[in-house]
Parts: structure tokens; sequence; C-alpha cells
């Protein structure tokens, strides 16, 4: 039996849409009427200070590659408040039909890639892995990884995900591993695990599964030795204590029996306010539900301008626009024709141009633009 999704045909070839879009187009191609348009993608029409990050762009220009439309675009990992993100000139009937498409690429990877941005201004200066692939359907899991990495954490969990993205999968062991040795057998399952897995995996040995942390701990050192590399603590969400506590007396341990050298990592249930409270205490953290969780930003696509003359519905701004960063690191939204604030930057960049994309898409580049936004709109700044 096969697995419930869509498949890649259907979404290049339109028919991962909305059935009034294939109503509508029918009902244009009876009229003869296929107007030339500027339509414009927007979460919000004013700037309120409430910044988001922008991800998704790779797959919408994929999207709409081959399609007889010009498009322009705010890059992947520059944050947006309101105005266009992304606008699409064109025959209306070369494009209408991907708009459902469209949106979703957008709005899905923008919502995962903003909430991975608030664990990394929330832990600046910590390692931050994204642990969350297992909450969303296997299908989403390369868009949810690419996101987390867009936003500058550290690394990713899972396998195949990476395999699409040209990134090695990080993690070491669940508590499975522990329970399959048994309990009180929890260094036959860290020395096997030290035997079987290649040198290249750093050893992290997790130390919460049967009995105190810092017993654990201890008994991973003594059981690994200088191959241990950190341990894991898992139980933020599963264990009512002072979880803080928790890892500073770890910490102390480890530092009291001069292993130092040990960093102690954290993860379950954690989003940024307990990367806040741990960020001093703790050297790492793997985040899971809170990024792969995200609310999708509520995207729409309107039609701006038709034959050359604006046109909007009630409740949209008309015309077509700019969108600019200021020199305080501000948004501000203008029509394209109108005077630019001064030292303003323009955001709205080529994307595609007759039917060509004209941009390269580099993570790594993406995530340095997200950081630089980040400080200049002093996001999540605490």
């Amino acid at each position: 039996m096969d697995f419930d999704i869509v498949g890649t045909d259907a979404i290049r070839d339109g028919s991962a849409t909305d059935a009034y879009f294939e109503r509508t187009e029918t009902t244009l191609r009876h009229a003869e009427k296929n107007p030339h348009v500027v339509a414009e993608v927007t979460a919000d029409q004013f700037p309120d200070g409430d910044y988001e990050l922008l991800a998704g762009v790779k797959d919408a220009a994929a999207l709409l590659e081959g399609h007889d439309v010009d498009v322009d675009a705010i890059p992947e990992g520059r944050l947006f408040d309101g105005g266009p993100v992304m606008r699409i000139e064109g025959s209306y009937l070369d494009f209408g039909r991907f708009e459902t498409s469209l949106l979703g690429f957008l709005s899905h990877a923008s919502g995962v890639a903003t909430a991975a941005l608030d664990v990394r201004r929330a832990a600046p200066d910590s390692t931050v892995l994204s642990f969350g692939a297992r909450h969303v359907h296997p299908a989403l899991t390369a868009m949810i990884e690419r996101s987390a990495l867009l936003a500058g954490l550290d690394g990713i969990s899972h396998v195949a995900a990476g395999d699409v993205l040209g990134r090695e999968a990080s993690g070491t062991m669940p508590h499975a591993l522990l329970i399959c040795f048994g309990r009180g057998n929890q260094e036959e399952a860290w020395k096997a695990f030290d035997e079987a897995v290649e040198e290249s995996v750093p050893r992290v040995a997790l130390c919460d599964t049967y009995s105190d942390e810092t017993d654990e701990v201890l008994r991973a050192v003594e059981a690994l030795g200088d191959d241990l590399d950190s341990v894991r603590l898992d139980t933020t969400s599963s264990r009512r204590g002072d979880f803080r506590h928790i890892v500073r007396e770890v910490q102390w341990t480890l530092n009291a029996h001069d292993h130092e050298s040990v960093d102690v990592f954290v993860s379950g249930g954690l989003g940024p306010s307990d990367l806040r409270h741990l960020r001093d205490v703790a050297d790492g953290f793997g985040v899971g539900g809170y990024v792969s969780n995200a609310d999708p930003v509520d995207f729409a696509l309107d039609i701006v301008e038709i034959d050359g003359e604006p046109a909007a519905k009630r409740g949209k701004l008309t015309g077509v626009k700019e969108v600019y960063r200021t020199a305080d690191g501000g948004h501000h939204v203008g029509l394209e024709d109108a005077d630019s604030p001064t030292d303003a930057e323009p955001l709205l960049e080529p994307l595609i141009r007759d039917g060509e994309i004209v941009r390269e898409f580099d993570l790594d580049a993406a995530a340095a633009r997200a950081r630089a936004d980040a400080e200049r709109c002093g996001y999540g700044a605490e």
C-alpha cells in the first residue's frame, strides 16, 4: 500500500491545487480571458514590528521555473514585516493554478525557520541541534531540517533529510538502546555503542534512563574514559524537578572528578525560554517540537495590478509595492514608483526572468543573512 503523499508530478503539473483554481482556469479559458497581472505574496499589509524569517523560496522557484513569468522575492534568510515577500508578473493562466503549492512552500518553511531563529537567538553561543523531525510527516522532514539550518541551527537529526540537503545527520543513542540492554546494564550499552559506531561519531552517552543523572554520568565516564565527548540529559519534560539545578549538579560532579572536558547536552521539550534559562549551565541543546511544530505563516497571494492598472480586493493594498530595510533595522513598505526612504535597502530581488531561475541558493549564505538581519533588527534580543 502506498503512503498518503501527493507526489512531485502533481505539484509540478499544478494538480496539487484547490479545486476552485481549476474551475477559475476553466472559466477564464471559456471566456477567452487571460489578463496580464502582478500578484504579491504577503502576510501583513503594514509593518507592525513582528518580524518573521523567510524560507521556502528555493522550492517556490522550482515550482514556477519554466513558466512564462517574472518573479522577484526577498532572499531566503531575511526577516520581513509587512508588505510583499514575493511578486509575480505574467499572464494569470501561466501561474494561477500553482497558488496553493506556492503558498504552502513559503508558509510552512517560513514558520519553521522563524521558530528555529527564536531558539537560535535564545542561546546564540551554544550548540543547538534540530531534533524535531519525528513530529512531522516524513515527507516534510527535508523542509523542516533545511529551515532549521537556514535559521542558523548547528545540525539536524534526520538521515534521509540530510541526504537531500547534503548534510550529515547528528545523533547518538535513544533510551531504547539502554532499555534493550536492561536495567543496571547501562555500561554494557555505552561500551557496545563505543565499539560498534564509527569513530567520527561523537561519544555522547544518554545518562538518565534508570537512575540519578549524576550517578549515570559518573558511570558513563568510568565506562568510556577519555573517549567520552559529552553526556545528554533528556528529562526536561518528563521529570518534575528543577532541571537547571540538575544540570548544575551534573556539571559540578564532573568538575569534582576532574572531567571538566565532558560537555553536558540537554534535550526534551525545550523552547526559547528554556534555552535562556539553561544556556549558562548547559553546553548544547536539542530542540524538537518547538521548531518542527511551528505554525505556518499566514501568507496570501493577491492580484495588485491588472493590465497595467492598480487592482486589489477589499482589505488589500492596491498597486505594485517595494519593501525596504531601513538604516535603523526597520521595515518599510511603499509603492514601487514612490521615493524610497533615505539610506534604505530594497529587499525584493530578481528570482525568475522569462521562466528561468536567475538566483543561486546557498544554505550557509542564507544562515549568515539570518544572523545579520536578526542582529540588525534586534530580533529576539534578551
